[in-house]
C-alpha cells in the first residue's frame, strides 16, 4: 500500500469522479462516469442509488487499476441529497431525492405553522417523505444517509453507516451547536433516532474500504462545498470561495467560534461546520440555487449555444449588454432573499437585442448573483473579505470571471484546478494519514492558478440596476415566496 496517495471518490450533482492524490497535492488517474439526476414532475429531483453505487465501483476501481494502492479513501459528496434503505438488505426504499428537489415545500409551509422551520433543500423534509412512503407506520429498519453515508456504505460492504459533521449539519436535524440531533424535529417529522447514521469528524478513519482492493482505511468525508472551501486553503478566518457548479455556494471560514446567529443572519447567510478535526471550525455559507444550470438552459433549452463553453465566445462579441439584464432565478432566489417563488427574468430587450448581448447578460447575472452573496457574507459576519477564490466548470469562462472581478469590485482568484473538492478531500483524510501536517500548511500551499483584478468599468450604478431587476423576479409564485428560508 502506497502511504502517499489518496484515492478522492467525489459524487456531485450529475457524476461520479474517482482521482487519486499524492502529497504534493498532484490530482491524478481521474475516471469520471455520468450518474444523471431525473425530473418526473417540475420541482422534483431524483436519482437511482443503485446506478449511484454501481458508478462509485465502477470509477473507484478504474482509478486504483491506473494507480495502485492507496494509502486511504477521501469521500466529497452533495450535500443534502437524501437516501433511505433497508439496513438489512441494502436495498433502497425508493428514489434518492436530491437537495434541488422542492416536493416537500407544502409539508415546510404546514411544519412552520407548528413551529418547525425547514426549507425544502434539506434532508429533513425529505427523508420524512421517504419514510412516509415506504414505512408510514415506522415498523421497519432503515438506514437514512446523505450521498456520503451511502458511499461509505457501499465501500465497506455494509459495515460502516456513519457521516461526518459538515454532511450532517445540513440535514436540518442536528442542534445548532452541532453536536447532537435535535429530538424536536425528530419528533415533529416523525424520525427514528435508529435510522440515523453515526457522526464522525471530517478528518479520521470510519471505516474500512474492503469492496476495494487493498481494504483501504476510509479516512475523510466531507460535504462538498466544504471541500472546496479546504481545498482553496481557505482555513483561516477571513478567507472564502465561490463554487460555481450548477448552483452558487460562497463559504467563509469563521475559526472555532460559532456565529453569532442561531438560524440565520439577517442577510441570508447561515453557520456552516467548515469542518471537524476534534473542535468544529465554523463557517458560513451564502447560496445562489442556479449559475451553471442558467448556461444549461441556453444550450439545452434555447439552443442558442452549442456548448457551455461556447457562452465565452458568443458573449465576447459584444461588448456589454445594452442594458439588457438576467436574474438567474431559475428555481428561486436564496441568498439574500430566499424567495424560493422568484422565478427568472430577462429584462431590457429590444429590437437591437442579439445573441451575445443574452448570452453576456447571462454571465453578468451569475457573477452579480455572486457578489450579492459577497456583501451578504461580509453583512452577517463582519469579515472584511479583500479577494474572492472560485472553482467550478464556470471558473474556466474568462468573460464570466471579469463580470465577476467587475460586480464584486474585488480581486478574483481563479483555482489551478476546477474542482477543488477533489483536493479538500484528499486533505481532510491526508490529514489523519500524516500526508500534510495542519490547517495552516494547507492555508500557506495554495497558488491560484490566475489573478483577475476589477477592470476600471466597475461601476456601482450597474449594481443598482440589478437590484432593481431582482426586485421584478421577485414573488413570481406567491405561495412559494411565503415560505421561509431556515
Amino acid at each position: 500500500m502506497s502511504p502517499g496517495t489518496v484515492l478522492v471518490i467525489d459524487v456531485g450533482t450529475s457524476s461520479v469522479r474517482a482521482s487519486v492524490v499524492d502529497a504534493d497535492s498532484n490530482i491524478r488517474h481521474t475516471h469520471r462516469q455520468a450518474v444523471l439526476p431525473s425530473s418526473p414532475v417540475p420541482g422534483f429531483v431524483e436519482f437511482d442509488p443503485v446506478e449511484l453505487a454501481e458508478a462509485v465501483m465502477s470509477v473507484a476501481q478504474s482509478s486504483l487499476a491506473d494507480a495502485g494502492p492507496v494509502g486511504g479513501v477521501g469521500i466529497a459528496n452533495q450535500r443534502a441529497s437524501t437516501i433511505l434503505w433497508d439496513r438489512h438488505s441494502g436495498i433502497p426504499a425508493g428514489p434518492g431525492i436530491g437537495w434541488q428537489d422542492l416536493r416537500t415545500a407544502g409539508m415546510c409551509l404546514m411544519l412552520r405553522d407548528q413551529g418547525v422551520k425547514l426549507a425544502p433543500n434539506l434532508s429533513a423534509t425529505k427523508l420524512a417523505a421517504l419514510l412516509d412512503m415506504a414505512d408510514p407506520e415506522r415498523k421497519g429498519d432503515w438506514c437514512f444517509g446523505t450521498v456520503d453515508s451511502w458511499v461509505a456504505w457501499t465501500l465497506s460492504e455494509g459495515a460502516a453507516h456513519v457521516t461526518d459533521a459538515t454532511n450532517a449539519g445540513v440535514t436540518g436535524l442536528r442542534r445548532i451547536d452541532g453536536e447532537d440531533w435535535e429530538p424536536e424535529t425528530l419528533e415533529a417529522l416523525r424520525i427514528p433516532e435508529s435510522c440515523l447514521p453515526r457522526v464522525a469528524d471530517s478528518s479520521g478513519v470510519v471505516g474500512v474500504a474492503t469492496a476495494l482492493p487493498g481494504a483501504p482505511p476510509i479516512a475523510g468525508m466531507i460535504g462538498d462545498q466544504q471541500a472546496s472551501l479546504v481545498g482553496q486553503g481557505c482555513t483561516r478566518p477571513g478567507l472564502a470561495k465561490i463554487t460555481f457548479g450548477t448552483g452558487g455556494m460562497l463559504d467563509a471560514c469563521t475559526g472555532g467560534v460559532r456565529p453569532a446567529f442561531d438560524i440565520h443572519g439577517d442577510h441570508g447567510t447561515y453557520p456552516i461546520v467548515s469542518w471537524k478535526r476534534g473542535a468544529i471550525t465554523w463557517g458560513v455559507e451564502a447560496v445562489m440555487l442556479s449559475a451553471g444550470t442558467a448556461v444549461e438552459w441556453l444550450r439545452d433549452d434555447l439552443g442558442i449555444i452549442a456548448s457551455s463553453a461556447e457562452s465565452h465566445r458568443i458573449a465576447s462579441q459584444c461588448s456589454d449588454t445594452g442594458d439588457v439584464w438576467f436574474v438567474p432565478a431559475l428555481l428561486g432566489l436564496g441568498t439574500p432573499e430566499w424567495d424560493f417563488g422568484a422565478r427568472g427574468t430577462l429584462l431590457g430587450l429590444t429590437r437591437g437585442t442579439g445573441r451575445p448581448e443574452i448570452v453576456r447578460a447571462v454571465l453578468e447575472g451569475i457573477a452579480h448573483r455572486g457578489a450579492d452573496l459577497l456583501e451578504a457574507a461580509e453583512a452577517d459576519t463582519g469579515l472584511q473579505i479583500e479577494a474572492l477564490r472560485v472553482d467550478g466548470g464556470m471558473s474556466a469562462n474568462d468573460c464570466f470571471i471579469a463580470a465577476l472581478a467587475d460586480a464584486t469590485g474585488r480581486e478574483i482568484e481563479v483555482s489551478p484546478v476546477l474542482e477543488a473538492t477533489t483536493l479538500g478531500a484528499a486533505y481532510m483524510a491526508g490529514l489523519a494519514l500524516g500526508l500534510w501536517g495542519d490547517e495552516e500548511e494547507i492555508a500557506d500551499a495554495w497558488e491560484p492558478g490566475k489573478v483577475v483584478e476589477p477592470s476600471s468599468h466597475a461601476s456601482p450604478a450597474k449594481r443598482a440596476r440589478w437590484k432593481d431587476a431582482v426586485a421584478r423576479a421577485k414573488n413570481t409564485i406567491p405561495e412559494l415566496s411565503a415560505l421561509e428560508f431556515s
